[in-house]
């Protein structure tokens, strides 16, 4: 794991300090993140890029609770990219990079238009961990499969863990 990706990993666990929920979430969404974009042959800014923005995915949730009460997909969205921008200001990343983990965060529920392989590979893993923890039923994961799952390995994983046919 590079020293960025430590480092993030680390500043997140603090920022959802007392939030052991939250932290196995982006830990998970994580693991599957970088396992995807391995073996899908992602080369390595790439899946660096993609693993900071599966760390921070879900930045703005206690934010959210807080103003709302709830943190549905399209306020987590809203509001993640500043909080991801201001962690970030004070980390070793680029503007640039800044700018795609922004946009990934900003996305992480929007499932069309894909706005790259990042994008997809990052929808894939948050997928895997929520449909399991929220126990999702058999015609929902079946559907899941079929219009959001499009890598290979997604598929892969998915049907493994859900006991699926492709």
């Amino acid at each position: 794991m590079e020293k960025r990706i430590r480092d993030l990993y680390l500043a997140m666990s603090e920022f959802d300090r007392g939030r052991p929920d939250l932290i196995q979430h982006f830990t998970k969404v994580h693991a599957y993140a970088a396992l995807i974009a391995e073996c899908e042959g992602l080369d390595v800014h790439t899946c660096e890029i993609l693993q900071a923005a599966a760390l921070v995915h879900d930045i703005a949730i206690p934010l959210c609770d807080q103003k709302y009460g709830s943190h549905p997909g399209p306020l987590q969205e809203q509001e993640g990219p500043a909080l991801v921008r201001s962690l970030l200001s004070d980390m070793d990343f680029t503007e640039t990079e800044i700018n795609r983990i922004c946009t990934l965060v900003g996305e992480h529920h929007t499932l069309s238009p894909i706005d790259g392989i990042d994008h997809q590979i990052l929808l894939e893993a948050d997928f895997l961990v929520n449909c399991f923890s929220h126990s999702n039923p058999r015609d929902s994961l079946e559907h899941t499969l079929r219009h959001v799952i499009a890598t290979a390995t997604g598929k892969r994983l998915f049907t493994a863990m859900f006991g699926l046919e492709e």
